[in-house]
């Protein structure tokens, strides 16, 4: 491997676990509950199907582990993917990578917009622009995303260690804000748990309830995988990365839930949802704890936006730092900030790029995250296929559960894949979905041919 241009060793585990939760867990805890969870399984179907969506995740996360120890570099499933099955393997990987994770910053930047709506009454929503896809852009909204774009932009520049102990403070605020409504919830005498009946949708099976949340696994605890990303500045072994990324999955897993049970506590669910409320979740922790209730949910909410913020910078640059290294993207994105060891182009790139979204709309932007998903299923795939084959290259590891594990991963990622391909599929992609999804295959067969023109490819 061409290593001559190295990042600084300053991870702390906290830091590295702190990364990977502030990731898993963005807007759609604070709203699936109301859109997606209650609706599609109820409460005890969200409970199970999110308890085996978190053992499926931690089976392929026990492969990322293996392969960390293995290459304890940046770039994650792109290097796990070059070293396996070669550069072309590695490439197709790493360039529907890039963009699952790329996508997620300006998600997560617009979603301030939407909590200003929830909780601040639309206080942003002056400047009205247009309407993109039903969508209004207001100059407040785009301003608010733009500045939290830069400023995290910037101290992802500062150091990762800087950004590293601000992702800490903001997972420790979201936790334990989570944890006070709980608590509040659970104390409450007029918070009746009967309202958890029935415990599956009327008129739908307990299986179908459990797959249905099963199915959002790959998409529910993306981020867990920003951990790889960050491999080479841990300052400590790689043998504590199956630790934090078991306790990140656990901890967002236990998030959802303790926020799917909260919205469902406070009158009979099947009703709450009948009402047509526009954000159950906010109603039910209202009633539990009043205006405080709200102020506890906005800090847990802007915390949980903002450190997906940091945390997909972190991921992002990394990768693009990691395929320019290895000559599968121009050299420019691989400089090292000579003062903070930190990969300022690949992190200007991402802001850059990010700064358009918000133009263009919150509901475009969902389009191309949809689509991106395929991303994150693909780099799943390929570290269980990696983690397979390096295990067959090493007899002496002797691990034939993890061997099982991997190919269990593999399947789980072909499944993942096919849940947003296949038509009639409960994930299936929307049209403009796949139309984004088209484009892109498009534009990364260009560049690859491009690139091998122009001597970008590994040699």
């Amino acid at each position: 491997m061409n290593t001559e241009v190295k990042l600084e060793r300053k991870l702390k585990p906290i830091n590295v676990w702190s990364l990977a939760l502030g990731s898993i867990i963005g807007w759609g805890a604070f709203v699936m509950p109301g859109t997606t969870f209650l609706p599609k399984a109820g409460p005890l179907g969200t409970l199970i199907g999110m308890a085996i969506a978190a053992c499926v995740m931690i089976c392929i996360a026990l492969n990322y582990g293996y392969m960390v120890q293995k290459y304890p570099v940046a770039g994650g499933e792109y290097t796990f993917a070059k070293n396996a099955f070669g550069t072309k393997h590695a490439y197709l990987c790493g360039w529907f990578l890039s963009l699952s994770y790329l996508a997620i910053v300006p998600l997560n930047a617009t979603a301030l917009g939407l909590v200003s709506r929830k909780l601040l009454g639309g206080v942003l929503e002056f400047g009205h622009l247009y309407t993109v896809a039903g969508w209004d852009i207001y100059v407040g909204e785009i301003l608010l995303a733009s500045a939290a774009l830069v400023i995290f932009g910037v101290l992802s520049i500062k150091g990762i260690s800087v950004a590293g102990w601000i992702q800490t403070a903001m997972a420790f605020a979201l936790v334990a804000s989570v944890l006070v409504l709980a608590v509040f919830a659970i104390i409450n005498p007029d918070v009746n748990f009967s309202n958890l009946q029935p415990a599956y949708p009327t008129g739908k099976s307990s299986f179908a309830a459990i797959v249905a949340v099963v199915a959002v696994a790959p998409w529910a605890f993306v981020g867990f995988d920003s951990i790889p990303q960050a491999a080479e500045e841990f300052n400590f072994s790689p043998k504590k990365v199956n630790g934090i990324m078991v306790f990140a999955i656990l901890f967002g897993g236990a998030v959802y839930v303790i926020l799917n049970t909260i919205t469902a506590s406070f009158m009979p669910w099947e009703q709450l949802l009948a009402e047509g409320y526009d954000w159950p979740t906010g109603e039910a922790v209202e009633f539990i704890m009043g205006k405080v209730g709200l102020i506890f949910l906005g800090v847990a909410l802007v915390c949980a936006v903002l450190s997906g913020i940091i945390g997909f910078y972190m991921a992002t640059s990394r990768l693009l730092f990691s395929m320019a290294r290895e000559h599968a993207l121009p050299k420019w994105f691989c400089a090292i900030d000579t003062k903070t060891k930190t990969p300022k182009n690949a992190i200007l790139f991402v802001m850059l790029i990010s700064l358009t979204a918000p133009w263009f709309g919150r509901e475009v932007l969902v389009w191309i995250v949809d689509m991106s998903s395929i991303g994150a299923a693909i780099g799943y795939g390929y570290t269980c296929m990696a983690t397979f084959k390096t295990l067959k290259q090493n007899p002496q590891d002797k691990k034939p559960l993890l061997k099982a594990l991997s190919v269990v991963g593999a399947i789980f990622a072909v499944i993942f894949v096919g849940l947003l391909i296949v038509p009639g599929m409960p994930s299936y992609l929307a049209f403009e979905s796949r139309v984004c999804l088209i484009i892109w295959c498009v534009m990364g067969i260009a560049f690859y041919f491009w690139s091998k023109k122009q001597d970008f490819k590994n040699k």
